[in-house]
């Protein structure tokens, strides 16, 4: 008898919400009941955002609009942290601090889908005027976090605690979370107990998938500037020419990852940008290229940094150049769940949703490969984390591109178009159920 108590209560202490259950099914009614109320308004926002997309750290309409609807809500609101941040604070009695993260920012890029609300929006990037979208699903994200404020407010009797809500800039150049904590994000404002996020994409709609361990790729983003000796393009031995150093580059820095890495290790080298010269008759003096790597092992992502060094000083000495410019811009580390929190909660939105719609993936299974600075929160101690994926893709697509051998348009691309409904209406829940789950009043 004794050894059943104690394995009681040590099952009880594990529990996220310890002795503070609820009834997910009767919860998720009343979100759903929010939602029926409020989604023309969430809706409409989605559109909004989606026809005026800003990049990273540009986001200034987009944190006002978000800010407004906060305050609206009673929130206690803080703009500009990490330069177009937004930090919203609710109370609601003694409990755990939650927060509720989203993205603000998009992409420059031009949009390709065609929708009567699509972006024809630009904005400078880098010095030049460029096309901004919502490739990533940063709209929807925004649509459902609201939601999720608006459903928990709704519900202020079954829930404990302090509501942290931020809008995160930047997380498109891995930068955002970063530029929130240096500017005090855990000491101006108290430090969350558990912290949630969900991500969309092209998976069926209304699908939750929930992952142990490892859900994200590391990610590191650097730019090579090789130096050469310009000259006319009649007379290449009077030059040092970079655009051959910059070729031979590419090519042998794959080298690292099919001769240097272990082969069952995943590891990603892409050169995505490669710029040099003007015209067809001028060798140029200086060849820039970007590249993104990406990683889960912490041994493979120190080797593919290594690797783009020593590859573009032994590509210049083999040129007689000088040395290359080899700059990191910007990185993070995967993305971090917690197990135990994460098989609570995908056992809560599977007694709510229905087990079919919610699939809860073991430790043991690869994360995968986009990255999220989001874990640079979970860095910074926010451990108690669940980062959640949400599908926003009609099944009838995906069967049709599956159909025709062609490629589903995916997060980034100019063609990828979540479905608003019902996937905001899968966000919501699912960032709502996860704060109730560890929120909940007592039973009377």
């Amino acid at each position: 008898m004794r050894k059943t108590m104690l394995l009681l209560a040590a099952a009880l202490v594990a529990s996220p919400a310890c002795a503070q259950t609820f009834d997910a099914v009767a919860a998720k009614a009343r979100i759903d009941a929010s939602l029926d109320k409020n989604y023309p308004e969430l809706d409409a926002l989605y559109k909004d955002l989606h026809s005026h997309p800003e990049v990273g750290f540009q986001e200034e309409r987009t944190a006002a609009l978000l800010a407004a609807k906060m305050r609206k809500l009673g929130f206690s609101v803080t703009e500009h942290v990490g330069k177009t941040g937004v930090v919203a604070i609710y109370k609601n009695g003694p409990g755990p601090v939650v927060m509720v993260r989203t993205e603000l920012d998009a992409l420059p890029m031009e949009e390709k889908t065609g929708l009567p609300y699509a972006s024809k929006a630009q904005q400078t990037v880098d010095g030049k005027l460029t096309y901004t979208d919502h490739a990533c699903g940063h709209d929807s994200h925004m649509a459902w976090w609201v939601g999720t404020a608006q459903a928990l407010l709704a519900m202020k009797d079954q829930w404990h605690g302090t509501l942290m809500f931020i809008g995160q800039p930047a997380e498109e150049i891995i930068s955002g979370a970063r530029a929130m904590l240096d500017d005090g994000l855990f000491t101006k404002f108290p430090k969350p107990d558990y912290a949630f996020a969900a991500h969309v994409g092209p998976t069926p709609l209304g699908e939750v998938s929930v992952k142990q361990g490892v859900v994200t790729s590391a990610s590191d983003t650097l730019a090579v500037t090789f130096h050469g000796v310009g000259a006319h393009g009649s007379m290449p031995d009077k030059s040092v020419d970079p655009v051959v150093m910059g070729a031979r580059f590419v090519e042998d820095i794959q080298t690292v990852i099919s001769r240097q890495k272990d082969p069952q290790k995943f590891g990603v080298v892409t050169v995505g940008a490669f710029q040099a010269g003007t015209v067809a008759n001028i060798i140029p003096d200086h060849a820039d290229l970007q590249l993104s790597l990406r990683s889960f092992d912490p041994d493979v992502r120190k080797l593919l940094n290594e690797g783009v060094a020593t590859t573009a000083k032994a590509v210049a000495d083999m040129s007689h150049a000088a040395a290359p410019d080899v700059v990191h811009k910007y990185g993070t580390a995967s993305v971090l769940n917690d197990d135990a929190l994460a098989a609570k909660a995908a056992d809560v939105l599977g007694a709510a949703m229905g087990a079919g719609k919610v699939k809860l993936e073991p430790a043991t299974k690869p994360g995968g490969t986009g990255s999220e600075d989001y874990s640079e929160f979970v860095a910074a101690g926010v451990t108690k984390s669940v980062f959640f994926g949400v599908g926003g893709t009609d099944p009838k697509m995906i069967e049709a591109y599956k159909a025709q051998g062609k490629p589903l348009p995916v997060n980034h691309s100019p063609f990828f178009a979540p479905v608003p409904e019902p996937a905001i209406r899968a966000g919501t829940e699912t960032l709502a159920l996860a704060v109730l789950m560890v929120t909940a009043a007592p039973k009377p």
